[in-house]
C-alpha cells in the first residue's frame, strides 16, 4: 500500500545511540530540540508528525537499531518532507537505509549546544549522506529564536532546500614549483612507490558510515588495510606481564602526569583500570610491529568497551613522540623509538589517511609530528570572535599541552559511555598555530578540506565554563579558524571529526599546509582550501 502525505506535514525521526544508557540520559535534551523544530514549523502553518512514538519501556523515542529504523521508515510516506533531528550522538546506520531510499526532501537539524553532542552527530550524519550521494539540507540553532534558523526552515518548506554560504572554499590552484610543493610531490611519489599499511582493529565504529573508506579508494593512493580483530588485541593484553605494565605507569608518573584516583570501579578511576590501559598500549605496539603497520586504529566503542578500560590513554601515548618505551617481543628493539605510531581514534579511516600524511609531512619538515583528531564539539563567542571547542575522549598527545606530561591529568571516563572506566589524557591545548584538515568521500572519490587555525588561550574561568558545558574529563582545544565563520564551517564540514597538527609559527604552518596540499594533489585527492590560506611564501 502506498502511503500518502497529508498537506503541510513533515515527518520527524531521531537516530539514537546504540547504548541505551546514553539514549535515556539524552532524551530530555532531544525533547527540547523537537519542541524547537515543531514550533518553527508551526509558525509557518505546518505540523510535525513523529514517525515513532516514545517507547514506554525504554522511556525514549530514539531509533536505536538498524532493524528498528527499517520498521519506522516503513510508516513514512516515501515522498514526505522528512526531518532528522539530532540532539545527541547518533549511530548513522540506524537511519541510513531509510534515508537512502527516501524520495522526499530531507532536512537534518541539530541544537548548537555543548552538553550533548548533537551537532557532532549531525556532522557525522551529513557526511554519510554526502558519501552516498543523497541530497539533503541542514541547519542548526541554539534555541530556535534566531531569524537565520527561522528563515532556513521557511526556505526548506517552500523549496525543499536551504542554501548556505560556502564562499570560503576554493579548489587548490596549480602550484608553482616552490620547495614546499616539490617536497609534497616527492613524499607522494614515495608513498605511491613504497606503499603504507593502516591497521584497523575491527572496521566501522559508532555508526560512522562516513569513516569507512573502501580499498578501491585507498589503494590508488598507496594505502592498504590490515584488518585486525579487537579480540586479538584483548588476547595480547592478557600476555603482558603486570610488571611490564606497571613500568609504563612509573614512566608516566616520573614524566609528570597525574591521575585522579579512587577505589570504586563503577564511578572512579582505579589503579586496576590503569594497568589494563598500559597493557593495551603495549599490546597495540607489539601487534603493530608484527604486521609492519604505519598507523593503527582501535575501535573500542563496540565490544571492547564491555571488556576493558578506555583505549584513549593508549591512543594519546601512541600519538606522542616522547612516550614510555616498549620493546619487541624478543626485547631486542624499542618499538618506534622517539617517534609516534599515528593512531586514528574510533577507526575513523578518513583520520587515518590524514594522520599518516601529516606524520610524513611534519617529519620531513623536522617538526613535532604529534597529530590527533578532535570532535567538532561546540563553540561560542569570546571577546568578539568565535572560538570552537574541539574535544576528543582523551587521545590527544601530551605534546599538545604547554608543559607536556606535566599538564596531563588522567580523569575517569564517564560511565554512561565507558562502563569499564579508564583514564583520559586531560588537559588544555597550548596556544599556537595549526593546520586543520579532513579527508572525506564525495561523489565517489576522495576529497580533503584544509585550512589554517590558531589555538588561543582563554581565561581559566572561561576554560572551566566550556569544559563543564561539554565533558570536563576530556582534553580541550580553544580553536579560532582563519577566515571561516561558524555557519560556513558547519555547512561545509563533512565529518564529525577534524584533524589538527601544530607548527611553531605562522610561516611554518603555511609551509606545512602547502606541502600537505601538494602531496594530496599528487596522490589524486581533490584538495579544497578553506578560509585564509597563504601559498607560495
Amino acid at each position: 500500500m502506498t502511503l500518502s502525505t497529508p498537506e503541510r506535514t513533515a515527518y520527524l525521526v531521531a537516530s539514537g545511540d546504540l547504548r541505551e544508557s546514553a539514549n535515556v540520559a539524552g532524551w530530555p535534551t532531544q525533547v527540547e530540540l523537537e519542541r524547537v523544530v515543531t514550533d518553527a514549523l508551526a509558525a509557518q502553518g505546518w505540523r510535525v508528525v513523529r514517525a515513532n512514538d516514545v517507547d514506554p519501556e525504554t522511556g525514549h523515542g530514539f531509533i536505536s537499531s538498524q532493524r528498528m529504523g527499517l520498521r519506522v521508515f516503513g510508516n513514512i510516506p516515501a515522498d514526505a518532507p522528512l526531518i532528522v533531528a539530532e540532539a545527541v550522538w547518533q549511530y548513522s546506520h540506524h537511519v541510513l537505509a531509510g534515508l537512502r531510499t527516501h524520495e522526499g526532501p530531507i532536512l537534518t537539524v541539530a541544537n548548537f549546544a555543548g552538553a550533548w553532542p548533537g551537532l557532532v552527530g549531525l556532522l557525522g550524519l551529513n557526511a554519510g549522506l554526502t558519501k552516498m550521494n543523497k541530497p539533503y539540507s541542514t541547519i542548526w540553532t541554539v534555541d530556535g529564536s534566531d531569524a537565520w534558523f527561522q528563515d532556513g526552515i521557511r526556505s526548506w518548506l517552500e523549496t525543499g532546500t536551504i542554501t548556505h554560504d560556502t564562499s570560503h572554499v576554493r579548489d587548490l590552484p596549480e602550484l608553482p614549483a616552490t620547495p614546499a610543493a616539490e617536497l609534497g610531490h616527492t613524499l607522494a611519489e614515495r608513498l605511491l612507490k613504497d606503499k603504507a599499511i593502516i591497521g584497523v582493529f575491527d572496521v566501522g565504529c559508532m555508526g560512522m558510515y562516513n569513516a569507512i573508506i573502501d580499498d578501491e579508494l585507498l589503494n590508488p593512493i598507496g594505502i592498504y588495510k590490515e584488518r585486525l580483530s579487537q579480540s586479538a588485541l584483548w588476547a595480547e593484553m592478557q600476555r603482558v606481564p603486570d610488571a611490564e605494565a606497571d613500568a609504563v605507569g612509573r614512566w608516566l608518573t616520573e614524566a609528570g602526569m597525574t591521575f585522579r584516583l579512587g577505589t570504586d570501579e563503577a564511578t572512579e578511576l582505579t589503579e586496576n583500570q590503569l594497568r589494563w590501559q598500559y597493557k593495551m598500549y603495549i599490546a597495540a605496539l607489539r601487534i603493530s610491529d608484527d604486521f609492519g603497520l604505519d598507523a593503527v586504529g582501535i575501535q573500542y566503542q563496540q565490544g571492547l568497551k564491555d571488556l576493558a578500560p578506555a583505549s584513549d590513554l593508549p591512543e594519546g601515548l601512541l600519538n606522542n613522540a616522547q612516550r614510555p618505551p616498549v620493546t619487541s617481543r624478543d626485547g631486542s628493539r624499542v618499538l618506534w623509538e622517539g617517534r609516534p605510531l599515528p593512531h586514528f581514534n574510533e577507526v575513523d579511516e578518513g583520520a587515518a589517511v590524514d594522520a599518516l600524511v601529516t606524520n610524513r609531512v611534519w617529519t620531513a619538515l623536522d617538526l613535532d609530528p604529534a597529530t590527533t583528531l578532535h570532535d567538532v564539539r561546540w563553540g561560542d563567542e569570546y571577546d568578539g570572535e568565535f572560538v570552537w571547542v574541539y574535544e576528543i575522549s582523551g587521545s590527544v598527545p601530551p605534546s599538545h599541552f604547554p608543559n607536556g606530561y606535566a599538564d596531563a591529568e588522567g580523569w575517569r571516563q564517564g560511565n554512561v559511555f565507558f562502563p569499564a572506566g579508564g583514564a583520559t589524557i586531560n588537559g588544555v591545548s597550548k596556544p599556537g598555530e595549526l593546520v586543520w584538515s579532513r579527508v572525506y568521500i564525495a561523489e565517489g572519490s576522495l576529497h580533503v578540506d584544509i585550512g589554517r587555525a590558531s589555538v588561543v588561550e582563554l581565561p581559566e574561568e572561561e576554560t572551566r565554563r566550556r569544559k563543564e558545558a561539554t565533558n570536563p574529563e576530556w582534553p580541550i582545544a580553544h580553536v579560532v579558524l582563519h577566515g571561516v565563520d561558524r555557519d560556513q564551517f558547519m555547512a561545509r564540514h563533512k565529518a564529525n571529526h577534524v584533524q589538527i597538527a601544530y607548527a611553531p609559527d605562522a610561516a611554518t604552518a603555511d609551509q606545512a599546509l602547502e606541502v600537505k596540499a601538494a602531496l594530496f594533489a599528487r596522490l589524486g585527492v581533490a584538495v579544497h582550501l578553506c578560509g585564509e590560506v597563504k601559498l607560495g611564501r
